[in-house]
């Protein structure tokens, strides 16, 4: 009898689904058109969007109604252009980068000074013999004549000029004394030469990896926290900090792969294990991933524990048995996973129990005292 009255309540169904269609179609082309009809759609789809509850909680598969489902007919598997998965990408622990170094070519707002290994040329109207070219030592020296080491190092060739100028009185009336740059920013061509990468990917570029303190390393500059930043708060940071020993070089910090995201699924399912976050995953996409729950699952209790960003341990439980059984077509428990997020899918109260009968009767007591009584297993009745 109850089999009669579900078939009837079923016919029921399906005839006002049908009579709703026949409706919505003679309302006119407004109602129909919230999709794109053509060859290879040619009729609406019906279906619940599950933003439209406004507060009254989950929909229903009585809120169905047209809905833009085959936007692109044909070509629906290329799927619409979504938002973004965040508004703003910050960097983590193992995201590797890749920095890329140019030079500015744009004038400094300080006089430059020389800098060990710059060469320069120092010239006499009143001696033709100190005339000569001179390199910054190691030391930030150079060596004049009668004059022996003279610093250089950290000045600009004004005052390298007059200094030297101011030395050479002792010898001479008017020395007049010229200094000119043959060979500088030598220190940024020492950078450029680190980073060179014309015999590999090419330009000039180095990778970088975010290491477990949160830091990157790049050359000729202590640790640089990175963690946390975005990609044009990390080019701030090291622009600023090479412009104090280098100016005219700028970095900019490129993402080349991101730091990989796990989630791992136990319990109940075919294949638990730890699976791999390549796009934005939800509970029963965690669930497909590892092939399905079992026969047994106990789906209406399914945990999902995480970690805050303080590393204290969360947990939630969710019942998403409905909507994999297609009873429920907005389940509010389909949530987003984060990274490292583990799902556990527990067993339904009759395994719970078959499981104690196995461990008690068949591994515990039998073992030690035999008898001939056979207990069966729930699951196999």
């Amino acid at each position: 009898m109850a089999s009669i009255k579900f078939f009837r309540f079923t016919r029921l169904s399906q005839t006002v689904v049908v009579a709703l269609a026949l409706l919505t179609c003679a309302m006119g082309p407004d109602r129909a058109s919230a999709q794109a009809l053509g060859p290879a759609a040619p009729y609406p789809i019906y279906g619940v969007n599950c933003t439209g509850s406004e507060g009254c909680g989950e929909c229903g598969w009585g809120a169905m109604g047209p809905i833009p489902w085959q936007s692109y007919a044909q070509g629906e598997y290329v799927g619409p252009a979504r938002t973004a998965h965040v508004s703003e990408y910050r960097l983590r622990v193992d995201d590797e980068l890749e920095a890329i170094y140019r030079v500015t070519r744009e004038p400094t707002r300080r006089p430059y000074e020389l800098q060990v290994g710059d060469v320069i040329g120092l010239q006499s109207f009143a001696d033709e013999n100190l005339n000569r070219e001179l390199i910054v030592l190691p030391d930030g020296t150079v060596t004049l004549r009668l004059l022996g080491q003279v610093r250089a190092d950290g000045q600009t060739v004004e005052q390298l000029q007059n200094h030297v100028e101011d030395l050479y009185k002792k010898f001479y009336k008017v020395p007049a004394i010229t200094v000119t740059p043959l060979k500088v920013n030598t220190r940024l061509e020492d950078l450029r030469a680190t980073v060179d990468s014309r015999y590999g990917s090419g330009g000039q570029g180095r990778k970088a990896r975010v290491v477990p303190d949160g830091t990157i390393a790049l050359p000729a500059l202590p640790k640089i926290p990175a963690q946390g930043l975005t990609l044009s708060e990390l080019k701030k940071e090291i622009d600023e900090r090479y412009a104090r020993n280098f100016p005219g070089m700028e970095v900019t910090a490129q993402l080349v792969v991101r730091a990989p995201r796990y989630v791992y699924v136990l319990g109940e399912v075919q294949g638990p294990g730890r699976y791999t976050l390549e796009a934005p995953t939800t509970v029963m996409q965690a669930i497909a991933l590892a092939g399905s729950w079992r026969v047994g699952a106990n789906l209406n209790q399914v945990v999902v524990f995480r970690r805050g960003d303080d590393w204290q341990l969360m947990a939630t439980m969710l019942d998403v048995r409905g909507a994999l059984y297609g009873k429920r077509p907005c389940p509010a428990d389909e949530i987003w996973l984060s990274d490292s997020d583990v799902i556990v899918v527990p067993k339904s109260p009759i395994l719970v129990a078959d499981d104690a009968i196995e461990l008690i009767f068949t591994r515990g007591i039998y073992g030690v005292i035999p008898f001939s009584v056979t207990f069966s297993k729930f699951s196999s009745l």
